[in-house]
C-alpha cells in the first residue's frame, strides 16, 4: 500500500492505483481520477458512479459490469462507450472502489 496525493487529497492506493480505503473517496476526487485514465466525466458517468458507491455500501463488494447494466438499465455497449476498454475496472477506479471480482 502506498500513500499518494490526488487533487490535494492524501489517499492510500494499491499497486494498480486503486484506492484501498473507499471512505477516502470524494466527489472532488472523481474527476481527477477520471482524468488520470483519460476520461472527462459527464452526467451519465456520475449516474453510474453514484450507483456503484451506493451498491458497494449495500452489498460490500464492487458491482460487476452485468450488475451495473441490469440495475441501472444501461446497455453494456453504453458502458463500453462511457468507460472504453475495461469499463468495470475503470468505473470502479473512478468511483474509488476495489476492482470487481473477476477483473484482470
Amino acid at each position: 500500500m502506498t500513500t499518494t496525493t490526488i487533487a490535494g487529497h492524501e489517499v492510500d492506493v494499491n499497486e494498480e492505483g486503486f484506492l484501498t480505503r473507499p471512505e477516502e473517496w470524494s466527489e472532488d476526487l472523481a474527476p481527477e481520477l477520471a482524468q488520470l485514465i483519460g476520461l472527462q466525466l459527464s452526467e451519465d458517468h456520475w449516474k453510474l458512479i453514484h450507483f456503484l458507491r451506493e451498491d458497494y455500501a449495500a452489498q460490500g463488494e464492487t458491482a460487476t459490469l452485468r450488475r451495473v447494466s441490469t440495475q441501472t438499465g444501461t446497455p453494456v455497449k453504453t458502458l463500453f462507450t462511457l468507460f472504453p476498454g475495461k469499463p468495470a475496472k475503470k468505473m470502479a477506479y473512478v468511483s474509488g472502489l476495489p476492482k470487481p471480482k473477476g477483473c484482470v
